[in-house]
């Protein structure tokens, strides 16, 4: 199974990575609605951080998002499960076939590529501030170098009026 068609299939609703039911039924070859059932038979291994159904207004908002291959796959009027990466894991469980198994293992891949994704896009956002960080004062000192050498008419009128110091002779004076 091609870990790239999984993490299309990856959303971000409240703060969560989550695959939702229809995609999940489609990809472990069953219907929705069997899947649904299974879930509900075993709903004790399913607790809130597992699995969440959403709010009519997430699932109005998302479907507008998604582009669905028939509109059979979910009526706007049911809301969806969604469900995490643990969520996903348990599935094996309740199906119970090799088919879920195989599929579980390659979900659980595609979370784990999102996470290390992150986990480097983390850090190279990090370095690219340092970067910045570091060469914005230098050009700073340059672009103050620069603007005191553009101020020369100020310069020397302050030149003038600077006290001198140091041994002075009498033409000086």
């Amino acid at each position: 199974m091609q870990i790239e068609k999984i993490q299309s299939k990856i959303y971000e609703i409240q703060g969560q990575k989550v695959m939702l039911d229809f995609d999940l039924a489609e990809l472990y070859e069953v219907e929705t609605r069997i899947l649904n059932q299974a879930v509900k038979r075993n709903i004790d291994l399913f607790p809130e951080d597992f699995m969440f159904q959403l709010s009519q207004s997430e699932w109005e908002s998302m479907s507008s998002q998604i582009v669905m291959t028939y509109p059979t796959k979910r009526p706007k009027t049911s809301s969806p499960f969604a469900f995490t990466e643990h969520g996903v894991t348990m599935l094996a469980n309740v199906l119970r076939s090799k088919k879920a198994r195989q599929t579980s293992i390659a979900i659980v891949r595609a979370f784990i590529a999102i996470k290390k994704f992150v986990v480097s896009y983390k850090e190279l956002a990090e370095s690219l501030q340092l970067l910045e960080n570091k060469y914005d004062q230098q050009f700073k000192n340059v672009y103050d170098a620069i603007n005191f050498l553009l101020q020369k008419d100020n310069q020397d009128t302050e030149q003038k009026q600077r006290k001198r110091i140091g041994f002075k002779s009498d033409e000086t004076t």
